[in-house]
């Protein structure tokens, strides 16, 4: 009896086991048939991805390194999702978003590299390198003792010597003009600011105007502080500028378009197919809810500043004038790896209060046709001519009833073409080979003890006038191989004075003083004035009218920003 007992338990075991595996594929079974099969799509998937990189690392000819070819790849698979899900790398990753973090540890310089060599071109007030006497104008050629010059010498790498925690030291040696013997600085490293906002003045004793570089964490703080000091001025309405700002974070523009709405007006609502319908409102706290406000915006408009000018826009609240926006309605998530790289995933769409999404169409995994859309815009005409527009999305309405529409950015109230009637070869040339830029820097360099006396933009674009600066570019660009043309070079004056009295200001005085010589002869600026003047800052189903004026002239050459300004920021990196 006890020997079949015994027996029988020893089956026991494997009856159990046999029953276990049973269950795993019977339950595996239904779970694939009623799930779509969709989990084991991924895990094979997946599987399949980590066996490929096995069998290189195992058998392919050569060496290869792994973690590179991981590196190229993350990109690319990204890529077929949309043109906003994007990798960065651990090596990027801390400095990605800095412009939108408000600040970051370093020694508060302003540089360009010319000739192999770091030059300073700007000191950050109250920062390190003022402390201990480092000036505008300074070459840096040794840090940490050991010497920084020649091909070496890179952004990145000046960047990785500067930049640094909080609190810790480097030492910098600089040759200076006048000083026969190079100069040694320690400088402790601090918190640098990056601000947002580049310009806040009074246009004329009426009108206020800011103008928005991001939309960042310390943008909504500025915000503030701008509009209390346009409230000193005595400031009866606003110009808020956000051409060329390529957005940023939700939560600021959803912080600063509260201060201009009335209470539980819809702001923007995001939606996606995992993310829930999720709407942010205006909560009736904004100090500056009946104060005019005009906002501009051109095709770099993007994102963040989409938000804030749709909010307007949809609760006719204030009147957009300008070019239309970029057109992109997608929200992203960062995603961090245990490496320290990280992905922005796209995870909603973004709505204005009407109900659209401005986000253009887009073919995935084809990013190179999305960032032609703006050289597609221009060859159209678009930015020329209103009537070359197409957006094809649906129809929206307003508070008020005004037609909207969805599917390619914000389409201003009023449009305003661009100004290319000065626009020729040679000045174009001048731009995009970068002499103008190069000319500046040594002009500014070569003459900065008098030029340190102007403190005043207008002053100091009365000394370079009566220097004659642009004659003496003339000569300089073309001992750099750049034909004199001088019917050319009379239709673009105006272009020229402008990019090298505006690159000199720039050079010497605040970003302040830039924008506001720039914004002189500023069509746009000129079009919100006279609009403001009118008294039609307020929309209106009959009143409001659409101003179709284009350049019939204007030359149809390749899209670059560049030909129209030089840009100051472009070759100017912080440490």
């Amino acid at each position: 009896m006890s020997n079949n007992i015994n027996r029988n338990n020893r089956w026991v075991p494997i009856i159990i086991a046999v029953s276990i595996i049973a269950g795993i594929i019977i339950g595996t079974f239904f779970a694939n048939r009623f799930a779509g099969n969709r989990l084991n799509i991924i895990n094979t998937s997946s599987n399949k991805l980590n066996d490929l990189l096995h069998i290189i690392d195992d058998q392919y000819v050569d060496t290869v390194n792994i973690v590179s070819i991981v590196e190229q790849s993350m990109p690319k698979i990204l890529e077929e999702l949309d043109p906003h899900s994007t990798y960065i790398s651990a090596k990027n990753a801390q400095t990605a978003n800095e412009d939108l973090k408000g600040s970051f540890s370093g020694v508060g310089v302003q540089f360009v590299i010319r000739e192999d060599t770091v030059r300073v071109t700007g000191i950050i007030k109250g920062g390190p390198s003022e402390k201990v006497g480092i000036l505008a104008g300074d070459k840096i050629i040794a840090v940490d003792d050991s010497p920084y010059v020649g091909k070496i010498v890179t952004n990145e790498e000046t960047l990785r010597r500067l930049k640094g925690e909080k609190g810790t030291q480097v030492k910098i040696g600089v040759a200076r003009h006048g000083h026969d013997e190079p100069l040694s600085f320690t400088v402790v490293r601090g918190d640098i600011p990056l601000k947002s906002i580049d310009a806040t003045y009074m246009i004329n004793k009426e009108l206020g105007y800011v103008k928005i570089k991001n939309f960042g964490e310390t943008t909504y703080a500025e915000l503030l502080i701008a509009l209390a000091e346009l409230e000193v001025e005595g400031f009866k309405g606003l110009v808020v500028d956000l051409r060329e700002n390529g957005g940023g974070y939700l939560s600021a523009a959803i912080q600063m378009v509260n201060e201009f709405l009335p209470k539980d007006r819809l702001i923007v609502y995001t939606q996606g197919r995992r993310t829930r319908r999720e709407e942010f409102r205006s909560d009736g706290r904004g100090a500056y809810q009946d104060l005019p406000i005009i906002v501009l915006i051109d095709e770099r408009t993007a994102s963040a500043a989409e938000i804030f000018s749709g909010a307007i826009q949809d609760n006719d609240r204030g009147i957009i004038v300008g070019r239309r926006s970029f057109g992109k309605g997608l929200v992203q998530q960062p995603i961090e790896f245990s490496d320290g790289s990280l992905i922005h995933l796209t995870i909603a769409r973004y709505y204005t209060p009407s109900g659209r999404c401005i986000q253009k169409p887009y073919v995935k995994g084809q990013p190179k046709e999305y960032d032609m859309d703006l050289i597609t815009r221009y060859e159209r005409g678009e930015f020329f001519n209103q009537d070359s527009i197409h957006q094809t999305g649906e129809a929206y309405t307003t508070s008020i009833g005004r037609t909207v529409y969805g599917g390619g950015g914000i389409m201003p109230d009023y449009f305003v073409a661009e100004d290319t009637t000065a626009l020729t070869p040679y000045y174009t040339e001048c731009v995009t080979q970068g002499t103008i830029a190069q000319f500046c820097f040594e002009y500014t360099d070569n003459n900065r003890e008098k030029l340190n006396a102007f403190q005043d933009a207008a002053e100091l674009e009365k000394h370079l006038r009566k220097q004659r600066v642009v004659d003496q570019f003339i000569r300089y660009a073309d001992k750099k191989g750049i034909k004199r043309r001088n019917n050319m070079i009379i239709k673009s004056q105006h272009l020229f004075e402008q990019a090298i009295y505006g690159s000199i200001i720039y050079n010497m005085l605040e970003m302040n003083d830039y924008v506001q010589y720039l914004n002189h002869d500023d069509i746009t600026l000129k079009k919100a004035i006279d609009l403001f003047k009118a008294q039609k800052t307020k929309p209106t189903l009959d009143g409001q009218t659409t101003d179709k004026s284009q350049d019939s002239s204007a030359k149809k050459t390749a899209y670059n920003r560049g030909t129209m300004r030089v840009k100051q920021e472009s070759s100017r990196v912080f440490a």
